[in-house]
């Protein structure tokens, strides 16, 4: 899968660096069930680069501007080339201080977030990022989208387990979910959406179209979006959602925003390892009746995929193995 996303990317004009990271990027996301971040996005993908919306082949720019601050100028790129070419960097200044900050701007998001953080983890470091989007969210007591599904992620080290992740919208749902749901015909919950009036809906393309998502949990959801919003454009100098502006270029799908990032290592100023205490706070949680943990499906899938392959309708590989030589997605 990584090696034919990877040659769409180079054929829609990516440079081989980013083609490599981001065809790794959606086929994990494809890998572990993340359906909505895998490849279902190419054609966004794709649309975006040949609108010029976006530049495939930059090469972010690094500032090193403090003890445990790096900021990332993507150039126009992606995200995900960005977050790459400052890694080491910020494991180096965690390690030094026990605390790194990275703020990316000028950059184009259009995953999910749980493959930003999770591999940070797995080196014992607690990873939280979060990153604004395009505006398709209503602020708790508006009628007006402001806010971007805006996500946030969190990964935390296990004790001889894969990594605690969350990746969680602070919208009702992803803005991919609601493009699948379009797609498959099928209604959102109701309470989750509304119209171009700020009446409730449950018709996926009238929210495509001209409604927009609620944020989950009313205002408490709303204040987290809100947060994401200083986090992931005030704080970086990326654009808030309501600024991302993509009319002059039809076509275009990737958010032009920011990312934040922190690393922890978590053990610095502890008697206690971090992992066998959240490894104690597990245990109490599955003890009070607990099933699973967040994140679990994507392991379960990530196990299933690794022995029998990633299931993937005939069709859908047809037009992305037609991708290849065409260079546009042929419904």
């Amino acid at each position: 899968m990584t090696e034919l996303l990877e040659r769409i990317f180079l054929r829609a004009g990516a440079s081989k660096a980013v083609a490599s990271i981001l065809a790794h990027n959606c086929a994990a996301c494809e890998r572990d069930g993340s359906l909505s971040h895998g490849v279902f996005r190419m054609p966004g993908y794709v649309s975006s680069i040949a609108s010029g919306w976006v530049d495939p082949k930059a090469v972010p720019r690094i500032e090193d501007v403090g003890p445990a601050m790096v900021r990332v100028d993507a150039m126009n790129g992606f995200a995900q080339p960005a977050l790459a070419a400052a890694s080491a960097l910020l494991i180096d200044k965690a390690a030094t201080t026990g605390a790194a900050i990275l703020a990316i701007r000028n950059s184009h998001h259009f995953s999910a977030l749980w493959p930003d953080v999770e591999p940070f983890a797995e080196r014992g470091l607690l990873a939280i990022s979060a990153v604004n989007s395009f505006a398709c969210a209503v602020p708790y007591g508006a009628s007006k989208p402001v806010f971007g599904t805006n996500p946030i992620a969190y990964a935390a080290p296990r004790l001889d387990q894969p990594p605690l992740v969350a990746d969680l919208a602070t919208s009702s749902m992803a803005n991919g979910d609601v493009q699948i749901a379009a797609r498959e015909g099928r209604a959102l919950p109701r309470g989750y959406a509304v119209d171009g009036d700020g009446n409730p809906t449950t018709d996926p393309q009238v929210v495509l179209d001209s409604g927009a998502l609620l944020t989950f949990g009313g205002h408490k959801g709303s204040a987290i979006s809100l947060l994401i919003e200083l986090l992931g454009a005030a704080l970086t100098g990326g654009q808030f959602s309501y600024e991302v502006d993509w009319s002059a270029y039809p076509g275009a799908q990737t958010p032009h925003t920011g990312q934040f990032l922190i690393l922890l290592d978590p053990d610095r100023g502890r008697g206690i390892e971090f992992a066998a205490r959240t490894e104690q706070l597990i245990e109490q949680m599955f003890f009070a009746g607990l099933s699973r943990l967040p994140g679990s499906r994507r392991y379960e899938r990530r196990a299933e995929t690794m022995r029998g392959g990633i299931p993937i309708d005939a069709q859908e590989l047809g037009r992305l193995e037609r991708m290849v030589h065409d260079g546009a997605w042929q419904a």
